[in-house]
């Protein structure tokens, strides 16, 4: 039996609703820390909604809103999660947006009492929607093993993108698993397993590169380069290949000719990698050991994917400058020419300052 909440927690205001990375900083495999000890004081969220008929596809929408933020049916109509103020916010949402859409909705904490649907009966709920998406998980990450074998024909770029596709989804169901279902270890597991067989091949792919000369190559990428593609064609003319051949195309109608190398690009052969840019990728691919080269993928990488991941202080010059090479210069071919400039001072600066 449900023991009613004394009150709707439906604000009357909302505020700006945060990133999933300010309310949920864990980090993948984590599970939320909230009602994991069982209590016979346990109490939970109900949101009970009834949605209009029309248009259709609203009740699908809010199916999957529910799903999203981790909550389980108990009845038809109403959803659980467990009380804290991260579900409640979440909870608060859904219901505006079903009002918005001229449905009904609110908002009840509750505790179970008596006989019937227990508070471990509930959390059994919750488990078993978090083991489902991690065995899912599971599964493909065998297979993503299968496809990594050396005789696979999958290349690297794609093996990693289908990899940190499998890690988004291990943080999303993480994020959500309030009670630690019993298979999130196994999945976590898996990934990491494709991830060090992944590190593997790379090393003796890199190696392999490194020591096979390419020269006179055509490199494609996309046009109106940027930041990552000059730095790549850079560090490509002056590191890579004597004799480079750069193209630049458009990717809706570009057709990939044998022989071409590919960067920064749809199925290029070197391009972002997990959440590397292509010039790291080409750093790590070609040149490995050159320690000046990896501080500059550093300051690349910041400008690039302004995640202020490696926080360097060089990082906002950099983009001011090649902001003005881009402002300045029309054709690629030109921004290449002027970009190099900077980038050879920036390594000649590392360069000489040395890297500690």
């Amino acid at each position: 039996m449900l023991a009613p909440a004394l009150e709707d927690t439906v604000a009357t205001s909302m505020p700006k609703r945060p990133s999933k990375a300010e309310k949920r900083p864990r980090q993948a495999g984590q599970p939320r820390s909230v009602g994991s000890t069982p209590s016979a004081a346990a109490r939970w969220l109900l949101l009970i909604h009834q949605i209009p008929p029309k248009p259709d596809y609203l009740r699908v929408k809010i199916g999957r809103r529910l799903q999203r933020v981790g909550a389980v049916a108990i009845k038809y109509s109403v959803y659980v999660l467990p009380s804290s103020p991260e579900c409640r916010e979440d909870f608060q949402w859904i219901v505006r947006e079903i009002e918005e859409s001229a449905g009904e909705a609110f908002v009840s904490e509750a505790s179970l009492v008596g006989e019937g649907l227990t508070d471990a009966a509930v959390r059994a709920r919750f488990d078993a929607a978090r083991n489902e998406e991690y065995r899912s998980i599971l599964a493909d990450a065998k297979s993503l093993m299968r496809a990594a074998r050396p005789k696979s024909e999958a290349s690297g770029p794609a093996r990693e993108h289908e990899l940190a596709k499998l890690e988004r989804r291990l943080a999303s169901a993480s994020a959500i698993d309030f009670f630690g279902a019993s298979e999130q270890a196994a999945a976590a597991a898996a990934i990491e397993s494709v991830r060090a067989g992944l590190r593997r091949q790379g090393a003796k792919r890199s190696a392999r590169d490194a020591g096979r000369a390419i020269v006179g190559a055509t490199w494609v990428t996309r046009r109106d380069v940027h930041v990552d593609r000059i730095a790549s064609a850079w560090l490509v003319r002056r590191f890579i290949d004597r004799r480079p051949r750069f193209r630049f195309v458009e990717t809706k109608t570009y057709e990939h000719r044998r022989g071409e190398l590919r960067f920064d690009m749809f199925e290029a052969e070197y391009t972002h990698v997990g959440d590397a840019c292509t010039f790291e990728t080409l750093v790590s691919t070609f040149i490995p050991g050159d320690k000046a080269l990896r501080e500059m993928a550093k300051v690349i990488h910041d400008v690039d994917c302004k995640d202020a991941k490696l926080r360097r202080d060089e990082a906002p010059g950099v983009a001011r400058m090649v902001e003005g090479i881009v402002a300045l210069y029309a054709r690629d071919e030109d921004r290449l020419e002027h970009g190099g400039t900077v980038f050879d001072a920036l390594y000649a600066a590392f360069g000489r300052k040395g890297v500690r």
